[in-house]
């Protein structure tokens, strides 16, 4: 499977309009190189065919050479070095949070139906799936940074404090934007999910049987509930990172999503060709994760 998305992100890329070189040369200097030109593509490489150019940069890949940059001449494992840690931080923050939140609520929702509770929460959620990330991010920062300037409202370092405690106001609020619409997609899940469980019939034996009301929930309800919420959630990872080039773009957060939103924009090919392979394997990794939770928290699957 991976090699066959290597071959269609490879080849998709390599039929773009357009050309690099030319691409990320002024006119003036386009002007006065004349012949020049062929040289240039001759030295980097992209006369070739495309068929030698798939089996090079697989080759490349297989030994751990990831190429460089064709605006900068970088290493891209260098760029991927700066950038990756970032995106990691920022969404593993986002996804502790939407899931916390959102599986609690959600929970609280399904116990308290037709309460005011479940208005609100479900109210909430409508809201999350409705709005833009990219619009949740300026309203943030117009209130929190702005208006109230309790939050920093952009970048993810300051000179001199590198710590993890002293760039942590920097991510809170992309973190918590990025998180938002996951937040409300799990809260309306799991409310219809538990929901569902609870009108089962083992569940009216667990409550028949004098059981706590805490327990029927939580050993007996919630468990079996978890499957399609654990389900979502997995998959929600490609999620947040195709979420993370807008929200990192809006508060001017140095992670992958704004390398890959630059590199798009300079038509850098090789980066652009290394992170959207990066993202297929999370894609990959995901769906087999899927499976393992599956047969942990579902016997019968094991089985």
């Amino acid at each position: 499977m991976a090699i066959i998305i290597s071959i269609i992100i490879f080849a998709g890329l390599q039929m773009t309009p357009g050309d690099p070189v030319r691409f990320n040369i002024s006119p003036e200097q386009l002007a006065n190189m004349k012949g020049d030109l062929g040289a240039v593509k001759e030295a980097l490489g992209l006369n070739a065919p495309v068929y030698v150019l798939y089996f090079k940069w697989i080759n490349n890949l297989l030994h751990g050479d990831f190429g460089y940059s064709l605006v900068n001449g970088t290493p891209i494992s260098y760029m991927l070095r700066g950038y990756l840690p970032a995106s990691i931080e920022l969404m593993s923050f986002a996804l502790l949070i939407s899931s916390v939140l959102g599986i609690s609520f959600g929970l609280l929702a399904s116990v308290k139906q037709n309460s005011v509770i479940d208005y609100v929460n479900t109210s909430f959620s409508v809201f999350g799936i409705s709005i833009p990330d990219f619009f949740v991010g300026i309203i943030a920062i117009l209130i929190f940074g702005l208006k109230l300037q309790w939050l920093p409202i952009g970048g993810r370092l300051e000179y001199g404090k590198e710590a993890f405690l002293e760039r942590f106001p920097h991510m809170i609020m992309p973190a918590l934007v990025l998180g938002f619409a996951l937040t409300a997609v799990l809260m309306r899940l799991t409310r219809a999910s538990m929901i569902d469980v609870l009108n089962k019939d083992y569940i009216k034996t667990a409550r028949s049987k004098g059981l706590p009301e805490w327990k029927v929930i939580i050993k007996h309800a919630f468990r079996n509930a978890l499957l399609p919420v654990i389900l979502l959630l997995t998959f929600r990872l490609t999620m947040l990172i195709g979420g993370s080039v807008i929200i990192e773009t809006v508060f001017n957060y140095p992670g992958i999503g704004k390398l890959i939103l630059d590199a798009i924009s300079a038509k850098d090919i090789p980066v652009v060709m290394i992170t959207s392979m990066m993202i297929a394997i999370v894609v990959l990794i995901a769906s087999f994760l899927v499976d393992m939770l599956n047969a942990l928290i579902d016997p019968r699957i094991r089985f």
